[in-house]
């Protein structure tokens, strides 16, 4: 295994974006600018199951939200894997890393069971009810979930 990292640290791809003078810190860019609009979209539809603003209605907040999480995504991926490249050597055994994987399963994991079985865009969630406390549940483990995300690529930045 060792040695397909060692072959990804050489392409070409790799080579520029760690030679040029803008090109990783572009790419950095990117993935940030990613980050905010998948966990900027990820807090506030969180804080809302939460029960802060009960005057805004979950679907549409939910049909709102959901495109920049989907957005951010779009950023994140393709940004991430050419970061990783440049250093996979490194990366590929650092457990920062594989908790980063790991939190990002779990991360995407409750994204699925919340809007498979917990929520349903069709249903009519109105302000005044009180939601489900799966809904709640999914809501803090998202929050902290996407908190100790975002300090395991700090971590692996430095």
């Amino acid at each position: 295994m060792p040695e397909f990292f060692d072959w990804l640290e050489k392409t070409s791809w790799a080579v520029n974006i760690r030679q040029s003078l803008w090109l990783y810190p572009a790419l950095e860019i990117v993935h940030i600018v990613g980050i905010v609009l998948l966990v900027g979209a990820a807090f506030m539809f969180d804080l809302r199951l939460l029960g802060f603003s009960k005057s805004l209605p979950l679907n549409g907040m939910s049909r709102h939200l959901l495109p920049w999480s989907q957005r951010g995504l779009i950023l994140i991926i393709p940004s991430g894997i050419l970061l990783f490249i440049t250093n996979s050597k490194a990366l590929a055994f650092d457990p920062v890393f594989w908790i980063k994987l790991l939190l990002l399963l779990v991360a995407a994991l409750n994204v699925f069971i919340f809007h498979r079985f917990v929520f349903n865009d069709k249903d009519d969630w109105r302000g005044s009810e009180e939601l489900p406390l799966f809904s709640k549940v999914s809501a803090i483990i998202s929050i902290i979930v996407w908190i100790a995300i975002i300090a395991c690529g700090r971590l692996l930045a430095y």
